[in-house]
């Protein structure tokens, strides 16, 4: 079937059909974070005694046995080498430590199920592209969910202690013990990984973008400037306020800019080509 004939049969579908069938791939991109999230709550020790509150421990986490290497090769320790946080974390309402669990589980359930929530979507407008289109768009789940995931991990390893350090050791007065409620500390940790994990889907939005007329590689190179200070401000939105961390975060940020400009050059350059081919 070519893809004529596809766009076609998707142009009779009526509004409501589409609607109808985009409740379905919603349906089933739910129930799959539902499972997964099950299965999240399940493994409670897991989740909570090694991944969310992984970040509190100085003495075993990775992240801050490299930061302590490097900085005692530069000559100074800082905060990076104590053996543990002056801070305590505690549950001051009746249902908090349920709803934390509950909202962490969802949480991780969408995580691990975001590539059968990104092949959702793709049945759900692959149907409405040429063939060389789905062809050449063919590894997009797998990119995107590489990309997502390696977010994840660089929120969860780099951006997250980064933070912590800086919260969980800062003081206005030695009088202010810091206690960090568990709903705030969960909000860290979640927002720290999952806006990495959005942001790194930089290339695959250029390349949609692009695909579709709206992003060009001159008008990316052209608002270089304009997107290195965007990139500095969400980087001080989610890091501690030191230049050290806001630097540590917006390098692999300008990194996917620039490889989102290649993407957005390679897909200009087959569009040309398939628009001469079409004219000989």
């Amino acid at each position: 079937m070519t893809g004529s004939s596809n766009t076609s049969q998707g142009s009779e579908m009526s509004f409501l059909n589409h609607l109808e069938e985009l409740r379905w791939h919603l349906i089933r991109a739910t129930i799959a974070v539902v499972v997964m999230g099950t299965v999240a709550f399940i493994l409670k020790d897991f989740i909570f005694d090694t991944l969310i509150f992984g970040p509190t421990k100085k003495d075993t986490f990775p992240t801050y046995k490299l930061l302590c290497k490097g900085a005692q090769f530069l000559g100074f320790e800082g905060t990076f080498c104590d053996t543990q946080f002056p801070f305590r974390i505690q549950s001051r309402t009746p249902a908090g430590q349920f709803s934390a669990h509950i909202w962490t589980s969802i949480t991780a359930g969408f995580i691990v199920a975001f590539p059968y929530i990104l092949y959702e979507f793709w049945r759900f407008v692959s149907p409405g592209l040429y063939r060389n289109e789905r062809r050449s768009a063919r590894g997009f789940i797998i990119v995107a969910s590489l990309l997502f995931f390696t977010g994840v991990l660089f929120g969860y390893y780099v951006v997250t202690p980064l933070s912590i350090n800086f919260l969980g050791t800062y003081q206005v007065s030695e009088a202010v013990f810091n206690d960090f409620d568990l709903s705030s500390y969960i909000g860290l940790v979640r927002a720290c990984a999952l806006a990495s994990g959005l942001i790194f889907e930089l290339p695959i939005i250029i390349y949609f973008l692009t695909s579709i007329g709206l992003v060009t590689p001159q008008f990316l190179r052209k608002y270089r400037k304009f997107a290195l200070v965007i990139v500095l401000i969400i980087s001080a939105i989610i890091t501690p306020p030191d230049i050290a961390s806001q630097v540590i975060v917006a390098i692999p940020v300008i990194v996917l800019y620039e490889v989102s400009i290649f993407i957005s050059k390679a897909v200009i350059r087959r569009q040309n080509k398939k628009a001469k081919a079409h004219v000989k």
